[in-house]
């Protein structure tokens, strides 16, 4: 195949326009999504939760999974537990003063606002919904597990034991919220602990109860700007870190650290094929060139 200058430097630019696009659909499409008003999220009162584990079971349920453990309480609450590839979502007991009530913590995906594991994935096989769900597209997945490594909240799992593993966490019941329903896990709380809603308007709420008068709660909405903000908001009256939530996360969403070299990964990949091409082609046709002119030269030399 001949490839003079001209028509190199045409492909190279197409190749590029094409890589770009996505990029730019995809940033806009965050953008577009974060100034969504519909966002969706769940407003956690650790004072309500009585750690009854409902919303685990009804988790399993919707999610086709494992049903909890059903252990005594001392069993299930001796030590913190995680999320895994079978338990989108874990209760834990609070590490609290013996004075102090007990307390409980519901754990799952938070549903960040901006993910860092979406912003992490190549091939958005983990992808922001402007309703608030972070989804999960296991046939784009490449199993790369780089989102493991974004997720400030330690929250996706692969399954290492599957000849077929997938990634796998909580999906804020993304079908059943299309379908105009509420997540699983919230729908069967019994003490209110879980209350489900518009993302702005459960901030006013938390507000409501934190400086309401001879309010206990910590003056704290975890969730709010945490990484950015995450869909799934907590309110508490023992500090946080009794809970097992992660402290020093910041303010700032970490794809906001990703974005401009990730953005840049598809063009390098569409454009370096015809690069190499471009400059394999150049090299061989000066090889000829050069070796007809010696050619040339020897057959003048002998007439």
């Amino acid at each position: 195949m001949k490839l003079n200058r001209r028509a190199f430097f045409k492909v190279a630019g197409a190749a590029g326009a094409v890589a770009l696009t996505p990029a730019k659909t995809a940033t806009a499409s965050a953008d577009a999504a974060s100034l969504d008003a519909n966002r969706r999220g769940v407003l956690v009162d650790t004072t309500k939760c009585i750690g009854c584990r409902a919303c685990e079971a009804a988790c399993a349920e919707a999610n086709t999974l494992p049903g909890p453990a059903m252990l005594d309480d001392a069993a299930v609450f001796a030590a913190p537990r995680k999320t895994s590839t079978v338990s989108f979502t874990v209760v834990n007991k609070a590490a609290a003063a013996a004075a102090t009530p007990a307390r409980f913590v519901k754990r799952q995906c938070m549903h960040c606002v901006e993910p860092a594991c979406a912003s992490a994935c190549l091939v958005r096989a983990l992808d922001k919904t402007p309703a608030g769900p972070v989804v999960y597209h296991k046939d784009r997945c490449l199993g790369c597990r780089y989102c493991m490594v974004a997720c400030p909240f330690d929250v996706p799992k692969y399954e290492y034991d599957s000849a077929l593993p997938y990634v796998r966490k909580c999906t804020f019941c993304a079908d059943r919220q299309a379908k105009g329903d509420a997540p699983a896990c919230t729908s069967v709380c019994p003490s209110g602990a879980l209350t489900f809603g518009l993302r702005n308007q459960l901030l006013d709420t938390a507000r409501e109860r934190l400086y309401a008068k001879d309010s206990p709660y910590v003056r704290h909405i975890f969730g709010e700007d945490e990484v950015g903000g995450t869909s799934w908001m907590y309110i508490t009256d023992i500090p946080f870190e009794k809970l097992g939530m992660p402290a020093g996360l910041g303010t700032y969403a970490y794809s906001s650290l990703t974005q401009a070299s990730l953005a840049a990964v598809p063009f390098v990949l569409t454009l370096w094929p015809p690069l190499l091409m471009g400059i394999y082609t150049f090299s061989k046709r000066r090889n000829e060139i050069g070796a007809h002119g010696t050619e040339a030269r020897e057959e003048a030399d002998h007439v």
